[in-house]
């Protein structure tokens, strides 16, 4: 049946204005990825939202086309054994360049819940513990030329306490302990107790660009993030693992910054094999229990860059 329909999007728009970003939001998908026969699949529900620039001689862009880019591109991963889900991305902007045609430049982005486990650090009781899941790609045209950059990355909650609200407390407590001890007892306590402070619960975020024929486990992002900051944090914790939680993260107090450079160091001891031009985003989120306010911190550099910052400490 041939279309009848004229397309209004084609037309010249009343004020001929050039457009960034023009796209859709929020397009849920059921995305089951194969890893072969010997893992079970992963199961995510991921959210895409993918958007075009649109020229100043054009009314709108061809909306359906692009969640239709979307489902094409689900449907055939469903069927295959990829697993990178910056891949998938990448390929939905390979679709849309198509689908497209007046577009010079694309972006995807997906974000889904994703499941990992993990065991608490006493007791070592199994739990499934969420984070996120972030990939990107991004398309551009330049003449016939397309060059598509994919990035990977994930989100994790995790646990931080304050180092300067410790020293105050530590501080304060070595005094009252020298009303009735002498200097050496008191240094000796002071070594030996865990003093108290103010927590947050940190989120941290690493996107690492995957250069082409690379793989990054998402996997590992996410032990990084964790160990960056004073503890991870868990579902399940019985008596004995709350206390080693508590114990474990006052005795690593970490301001929003030390986050951020811990995630740097760990990133390029991880990931040093990257090309230089690799653009790595990290971020630190900490929400404040004592502050109405929050605490946040973020480094955005190639890996180039991050390697000669590395080494002038090291040196």
């Amino acid at each position: 049946m041939v279309d009848c329909f004229p397309d209004t999007q084609d037309k010249a728009p009343a004020l001929p204005v050039e457009l960034s970003r023009v796209g859709v939001k929020g397009v849920k998908k059921l995305l089951t990825l194969n890893r072969g026969e010997k893992l079970r699949p992963i199961v995510l529900i991921p959210t895409f939202d993918a958007y075009v620039d649109l020229p100043s001689d054009q009314k709108g862009i061809h909306m359906s086309r692009t969640p239709e880019a979307i489902s094409e591109v689900i449907e055939e991963v469903t069927t295959s054994d990829a697993v990178e889900v910056e891949s998938i991305c990448a390929e939905i902007v390979e679709k849309m360049m198509l689908k497209h045609e007046y577009a010079r430049k694309i972006e995807v982005e997906m974000e889904s819940d994703y499941m990992f486990n993990r065991k608490s650090p006493v007791t070592e009781k199994n739990s499934q513990e969420m984070g996120k899941l972030i990939a990107k790609a991004v398309g551009i045209r330049d003449k016939d030329k397309i060059t598509i950059r994919k990035s990977i990355g994930a989100e994790v909650v995790g646990m931080t306490v304050c180092p300067c609200a410790q020293e105050t407390v530590k501080e304060v407590d070595k005094n009252k302990l020298l009303e009735f001890l002498d200097e050496e007892t008191t240094q000796k306590v002071i070594d030996t107790v865990t003093f108290a402070s103010h927590n947050q619960r940190g989120v941290g975020t690493i996107l690492i660009e995957v250069p082409k024929n690379q793989k990054i486990n998402a996997d590992t992002i996410i032990e990084i993030i964790e160990s960056s900051m004073s503890s991870p944090v868990s579902g399940l914790l019985k008596r004995p693992d709350e206390n080693a939680t508590v114990m474990n993260a006052h005795q690593k107090p970490v301001f929003v910054e030390d986050c951020v450079r811990n995630m740097v160091e760990k990133i390029v001891d991880e990931f040093s094999y990257l090309p230089d031009d690799t653009i790595i985003t990290i971020c630190q989120l900490n929400k404040e229990s004592i502050h109405r306010h929050d605490a946040f911190a973020e480094k955005v550099s190639t890996m180039a860059e991050l390697k000669e910052e590395m080494k002038d400490i090291l040196n």
